[in-house]
């Protein structure tokens, strides 16, 4: 009877546990479809628009065809640079302030202060930086828009860090204090250098979020149709150029914001490979 018992419960168990596991199948599978469409799609269509020009060849007048969109992708390279210059330095400094201050109010302050920051539209924060930098300077810039980048960048790359920083054996930190080690030189020569793989991945982590924004950079960078070096002066960028070809009456601006579409998945998708391969590691 016993034994009917023990076969009738583990017979139920049994049970619960496939329907559980299909039942978690469901919406990953819905995901997993999602993301291939999506990429399939992106890749179908943007494959056609690939080819030297592309690459090297500014933007060709209204209602021409041929050119490309090489202003677009270098502008995108200046706003990521200015943004990660802006926004590593604040991100490690939060961090450590939140790792050397724990439980404190201030910290607890910070640490609200991020999430609320994450939460913020990332069009408010270009309408901000249009206030602080594009109407002061009374030009769009790369400047402003790696600023606006770089905010939208900061909650995320902060929470990484000071994540990778909490990992790292507090056994280090107190070892280097035995030997008489200065807290901050221990802090810089010791926890720093242990954590470098997670600052790098959430360095990573946070050009990924900020390269396919568009909202903020039409209030700070507000594009260019020509090739710009310049940080004082407006600038292009990939997603931009999606914005502005996607909604034009041109075939060929079509097939070309497909392209750029194109390049910024693979640069994202590149980016999460690599940081999947150095966490195996």
């Amino acid at each position: 009877m016993e034994n009917n018992t023990f076969k009738s419960r583990h017979q139920t168990r049994a049970q619960k546990d496939r329907f559980f596991k299909f039942a978690v199948m469901i919406p990953a599978g819905i995901v997993v479809a999602l993301l291939v469409l999506i990429l399939v799609q992106v890749v179908i269509n943007g494959a056609r628009a690939l080819n030297v020009d592309f690459f090297f060849k500014e933007q060709k007048p209204f209602g021409e065809t041929g050119g490309g969109i090489v202003q677009a992708i270098v502008g995108t390279i200046m706003l990521l640079g200015t943004s990660i210059v802006v926004a590593l330095p604040f991100s490690l400094l939060a961090s450590l302030y939140l790792y050397e201050h724990r439980g404190s109010k201030r910290a607890k302050v910070l640490a609200t202060a991020i999430n609320t920051l994450q939460g913020i539209p990332s069009i408010v924060i270009g309408v901000v930086i249009y206030s602080w930098i594009v109407v002061p300077l009374r030009s769009f810039s790369s400047l402003a828009g790696g600023v606006a980048l770089a905010i939208v960048m900061l909650p995320l790359m902060t929470s990484m860090i000071h994540a990778s920083l909490e990992m790292v054996p507090s056994s280090y930190l107190e070892a280097a204090l035995a030997l008489g080690v200065p807290r901050w030189r221990a802090i810089i020569d010791i926890i720093l250098p242990a954590s470098a793989s997670g600052i790098l991945e959430a360095t990573s982590l946070g050009v990924a979020r900020a390269a396919g924004e568009t909202a903020p950079l039409i209030f700070t960078a507000f594009g260019n149709p020509f090739l710009s070096l310049s940080l004082k002066g407006p600038v292009s960028a990939l997603p931009l150029v999606i914005y502005e070809y996607i909604k034009s009456p041109y075939d060929d601006w079509h097939q070309k914001a497909w392209g750029a579409a194109l390049l910024l998945v693979l640069f994202v998708l590149i980016l999460n490979v690599l940081i999947g391969s150095r966490k195996k590691h």
